[in-house]
């Protein structure tokens, strides 16, 4: 049977072990902690300067500290779709992914009560706010510069916070069926009239073409030969029934100025 000594010694242990537990803490390396010493932040002995403890092992006074963990990993936060009235009276719903981390952990669980909450309601009256003074063209064209510009701004509120915004990016822009169907047409549009200048501008091409050969086949009469010469070799190599009688263009000549008549 088990002592009475070695049960005392075994419940020693575990309470022991348990009183250990409850000030002993283990931070992972992309945490780090907020001790509270009777209400008061206090800063790690190993990490002067510094506002949060770990990663490694950290020792908290029984009753006194009250740790809070802070992830220091990046967070991509979703902005849910937000109804914006742009510039130019187009109403549209908008979506966006924020990316950010905690760089200040003390700043981040005492300055704000929760810092994930107020950065996703900043970034969201952010976004109808920036999106609403841009017209729905530069919206779609210029979104990269508008990304810039909402980064910054919310970048500006959160720093007071301890949060850096690393990227914010426009996902999603859902416009209504009347408006796609505009934009349908105009692109439809747009499309035709680049194919009526490249049609234009090829006829063009081939007129100066012709231009210059006619040119040349009046300072060069046996130019115009040889191409006739060419098409009856095209005609023929078609293997058909045409018959040709070549006729010397000298003679043709002499026979039009004797059927002209006589210049008075």
């Amino acid at each position: 049977m088990v002592s009475v000594e070695a049960l005392l010694a075994l419940v020693v242990l575990v309470a022991l072990f348990f009183f250990i537990s409850s000030f002993a803490r283990i931070l992972r390396e992309y945490e780090r902690a907020v001790i509270f010493r009777l209400g008061r932040t206090a800063r790690a002995i190993l990490n002067p300067g510094g506002s949060g403890n770990g990663p490694g092992l950290v020792l908290l006074v029984p009753i006194i500290d009250r740790m809070v963990k802070v992830s220091m990993q990046t967070v991509a936060l979703d902005v849910p779709p937000q109804d914006v009235i742009t510039r130019d009276n187009v109403s549209i719903k908008v979506s966006a992914v924020i990316y950010f981390r905690v760089v200040d952990p003390e700043r981040a669980i005492v300055a704000v009560q929760d810092y994930l909450y107020a950065t996703s309601q900043i970034a969201q009256t952010t976004l109808r706010s920036v999106l609403g003074q841009v017209e729905l063209d530069d919206l779609l064209s210029a979104r990269d510069k508008i990304n810039q510009q909402l980064q910054r701004i919310i970048d500006e509120h959160t720093e007071p916070w301890g949060i850096k915004v690393g990227t914010v990016e426009v996902k999603q822009i859902d416009l209504p069926q009347d408006m796609q169907r505009a934009m349908a047409k105009q692109a439809e549009a747009e499309r035709e009239r680049r194919a009526k200048i490249v049609n234009a501008e090829g006829e063009f091409q081939a007129a100066e073409k012709m231009v210059q050969a006619a040119a040349m086949m009046s300072k060069e009469p046996i130019a115009l030969q040889l191409r006739f010469l060419q098409t009856m070799r095209e005609i023929s190599s078609e293997h058909n029934t045409t018959t040709f009688f070549p006729l010397p263009i000298d003679l043709l000549t002499a026979l039009i100025k004797k059927s002209e008549p006589p210049k008075e």
